[in-house]
């Protein structure tokens, strides 16, 4: 991957928020570079901004201040559409709750983002099914959610985040929800996906554990990054971010981050959006449209485009 431009590239950005007519600064001047093939675990404790961060990463939220590029687009360049767009093509969404749609089987639930990029309905199917076949569910194509345990649906979360060949894997507490065993299995296959096909990894992770895999670990806390393994300066050399007249340390009220999109915290973030929307890369209006029309699966996006 030597020679290829940064898959996402954050510079002195920071996010404020409006809670009761409280300003409150989630993240406060982070900067980072995401590469082609990265395995990033991002950690810190509860109001230490990492959701706020992911939102970002993801395009699902926009900074207040800062520059974040993204498959080499500028996200405050982007009008609401394009950073759709941007998101269908470049981030893939693993979620700690999985955000599969109930009544409708894997391989359609796979194939749901592939809607928004007019693919053909029996394409759709093709790319799913074999996207399927590399997590080991070849066999369960035409399952639905309620019929699968808990590793299996989020191996069909994983097809589903990977069926649009993303430069990016974003993945919130993905082993949060499932037993130890099960969990270790997921994050085996993460681990073999982020190898064989060079998609960069990047976690939020609570398990010290976990955390302890990935080959490069951000810490985080009060809206900063205090220590990056890929980073020559140690947390104590670190030279703190650009002033911005801000407090040297800043800790967060209980709801200062947040909803994640994992469903934790308390509420989500202005112009952001986890479950469906994060996962197919839509916005959340075109969720409630698309929902419905995953319910008939065969039928062609407008227009039969291929």
């Amino acid at each position: 991957m030597t020679g290829a431009p940064p898959a996402i590239e954050a510079v002195d950005v920071s996010r404020t928020y409006q809670l009761d007519g409280v300003s409150v600064e989630a993240l406060r001047g982070v900067s980072l570079v995401v590469q082609p093939g990265d395995y990033v675990a991002l950690v810190g404790p509860s109001g230490s901004g990492k959701s706020t961060l992911m939102h970002l990463l993801g395009g699902l939220d926009r900074p207040t201040g800062g520059r974040l590029v993204i498959g080499g687009r500028d996200v405050n360049t982007l009008a609401p559409p394009e950073m759709a767009t941007l998101r269908n093509e470049t981030i893939g969404f693993v979620f700690q709750a999985f955000h599969l749609l109930p009544r409708t089987s894997a391989v359609e639930n796979v194939a749901l983002p592939l809607v928004y990029r007019g693919v053909s309905a029996r394409r759709r199917r093709e790319r799913a099914a074999a996207v399927l076949g590399r997590v080991g569910l070849g066999h369960r194509l035409d399952h639905r959610p309620n019929q699968m345990s808990g590793g299996e649906q989020q191996r069909v979360a994983i097809a589903r985040a990977l069926v649009t060949e993303p430069t990016v894997l974003l993945a919130d507490e993905p082993t949060g929800n499932l037993d130890s065993v099960t969990g270790a299995a997921v994050l085996e296959l993460l681990e073999r996906l982020n190898a064989e096909s060079g998609v960069a990894l990047v976690m939020v992770t609570h398990d010290q554990e976990v955390a302890a895999r990935a080959r490069r670990r951000i810490t985080m806390r009060d809206g900063v990054v205090v220590a990056d393994s890929d980073d020559p300066l140690s947390a104590h050399d670190r030279p703190p971010s650009v002033d911005h007249g801000r407090p040297a340390t800043l800790v967060p009220a209980p709801s200062a981050e947040p909803r994640s999109a994992s469903g934790s915290g308390p509420g989500h973030p202005p112009g952001g959006s986890g479950g469906a929307a994060g996962a197919t890369g839509c916005l959340p209006r075109e969720v409630e449209q698309r929902e419905a029309a995953a319910d008939q699966p065969d039928i062609e996006p407008p227009g039969g485009a291929t």
